[in-house]
């Protein structure tokens, strides 16, 4: 069907929107609670701002482009000083009832209503007398802050927690200028089913939701002369940090991330892919465990083993799946794994008290913040990790520093918390940790040598996967799952016997860490997030080691201090067990 944009005539498909068909011609209507999150397939459309209004004709009032279809000769006027007064009134209703503290917002530079006051030439509120300032108090959270007097209903976080991750936690609640999106439970992201995955923050336009800043925690540390501060970097970092400083999505940072946090003053600098070729080992070992006896004609061994390294995936079966408690491996997540070791291992190495010894995770994640939270990760109070920065929060840091980011000169690892394999890098992105623990099962398994280690059948960016993998003859059947919406699903088919997995790898946010929700903001776009994923797989190719169990430096982190995998002090540090948290 043709339709007629502002003079210009577009052919479009039945079914296309007014929003879709004006780009078609390079026509970009205004717009705030939209977004198109192509990534994970799903639109946000509610037509509630109304900023993204046209004038079609032969109607007599305006039209959301966001959600009218367009029909045959339809024609279209997206500038009409009727349409352009209209926005304006909207905006300026929504900024009658905003914070004016832009300056020290933690959006600022990046927030979409600022972004969209200066594009339609807004510089000063005529309807203040209308509006009724809002009183919410500021929800704190380990992970989330949440300041709903920022709050403009577009409801893209309402999208992202209800219907892509199924969580629940938030819900519209009130009307007009009192109308906000609040957690489902007394008001508190704490008491709410939130498993603090931070897509909500990553879809928010405005100040309302953020992570929780721990930067300037860190920076105290650094400069304080009784403490020793080391920092982990996790795999799906490299690949997305580059991004806040102009490179193209997908360029790995590695070298220069590494150099730059030198240069902040940390003692050293390890790598988080070291604590991930440690969690094959010890993952990997208790899949084979339960594999063996289930062959054997144990019918009492729980299967399929779930993957247990996304802390957000943790608190979503906590909350959800009280009944599969015992499903899960019990390894701790990498970042986990790697603070256990950091304070015993290494502060005895380098012969510092674990009170004086500070380990910074820098993670693509917000649920990380909240994980290293947990009392379980804790010794006398003191946390295995201590703090925990975004993607984002590293590069907010590294400008404070006033470093040239494009300038860094490629630095290395320290040793020995610094030597990864490729199994370990792939951890960055879903299938990778499956495919990781593959790699190293399948020669434990089999007793031969993997020659081929890339599993392309456990790859791609589809939600909900299904592979075999041939252990020299006996099938291992493998489920994989990215957004907590199609754990779900793979979840509730295996409580119904529609599905019989050996082992399940689910990681709650699009592609895996690489779509984190502390990840330099992708607004949905399918195209960063495989430029991310390829990166991944790009390093992994490029590593000399492949295989976690032939990492040099985790064979002596055995052979000195831990003994075997599963051993007596190995399931001390480095496993965990988990709470129902159903009520």
């Amino acid at each position: 069907m043709k339709v007629t944009i502002d003079n210009k005539v577009v052919e479009v498909a039945p079914g296309t929107t007014v929003y879709d068909a004006a780009k078609q011609i390079g026509i970009d209507i205004p717009k705030l609670c939209y977004m198109n999150l192509e990534a994970v397939g799903f639109k946000n459309h509610p037509a509630g701002c109304r900023i993204c209004v046209v004038e079609i004709a032969g109607r007599k009032t305006l039209a959301p482009s966001c959600v009218s279809l367009c029909s045959e000769g339809m024609v279209i006027k997206t500038n009409s000083p009727r349409v352009l007064n209209a926005r304006k009134t909207v905006l300026e209703l929504i900024l009658s009832d905003h914070p004016k503290d832009c300056l020290i917002c933690p959006k600022s530079g990046r927030c979409e209503l600022q972004d969209l006051s200066v594009q339609l030439g807004i510089r000063e509120i005529h309807s203040v007398e209308n509006a009724e300032m809002s009183t919410y108090r500021r929800d704190m959270s380990p992970s989330i802050i949440r300041d709903m007097d920022k709050c403009v209903m577009c409801r893209r976080c309402e999208t992202a927690c209800n219907v892509i991750q199924t969580v629940g936690a938030l819900n519209a609640v009130n009307r007009g200028f009192m109308a906000v999106v609040a957690p489902a439970f007394e008001n508190d992201l704490i008491n709410s089913p939130c498993t603090f995955c931070g897509q909500c923050v990553a879809v928010c336009p405005t100040g309302a939701l953020t992570e929780v800043d721990q930067t300037q925690k860190v920076i105290r540390a650094l400069v304080d002369p009784s403490k020793t501060v080391v920092v982990q970097t996790a795999p799906a970092v490299r690949a997305a940090l580059g991004e806040e400083f102009g490179f193209e999505p997908g360029t790995l940072v590695t070298g220069k991330m590494t150099a730059a946090l030198k240069e902040m003053g940390f003692d050293y600098v390890f790598d988080t892919d070291f604590a991930a070729d440690l969690t094959i080992m010890e993952e990997g070992t208790e899949l084979l465990g339960r594999i063996s006896k289930f062959l054997a004609g144990d019918k009492n061994v729980k299967l399929p083993i779930l993957t247990s390294c996304c802390p957000a995936w943790v608190n979503f079966f906590e909350h959800n799946y009280p009944d599969m408690l015992d499903v899960p491996s019990t390894a701790r997540s990498p970042q986990q794994m790697f603070g256990a070791v950091a304070k015993t291992y290494l502060a005895d190495k380098l012969g510092v008290k674990r009170e004086d010894l500070v380990v910074v995770s820098i993670m693509p994640c917000l649920a990380k913040k909240y994980e290293c939270q947990r009392n379980e990760f804790k010794v006398n109070g003191n946390p295995d990790v201590d703090f925990a920065l975004s993607t984002r929060e590293l590069a907010h840091l590294i400008r404070e520093a006033n470093i040239n980011f494009k300038a860094l000169a490629d630095a290395e690892f320290d040793h020995p918390m610094g030597a990864s394999t490729g199994a370990a890098v792939i951890f960055g992105t879903t299938g990778g940790v499956i495919e990781a623990a593959v790699r190293t099962a399948y020669e434990v398994f089999t007793g031969k040598k993997l020659e081929k280690v890339d599993f392309q059948e456990l790859r791609g960016l589809e939600g909900i996967r299904m592979a075999t993998v041939d252990f020299n003859g006996t099938p291992i059947n493998i489920g994989i799952a990215h957004q907590l919406g199609n754990a779900r699903k793979l979840l509730d088919g295996i409580r119904s016997g529609q599905y019989n997995f050996h082992a399940i790898e689910i990681m709650a946010c699009p592609g895996g860490c690489i779509g984190g929700g502390g990840q330099p903001l992708h607004h949905g776009n399918s195209d960063i997030i495989k430029a991310r994923h390829d990166a991944i797989y790009r390093e992994d190719r490029e590593k000399p080691i492949r295989k976690s169990h032939e990492n040099p430096y985790i064979q002596k982190l055995y052979e000195e201090f831990l003994g075997e995998p599963l051993s007596e002090k190995a399931h001390h540090l480095l496993h965990t067990h988990y709470f129902d948290k159903s009520k």
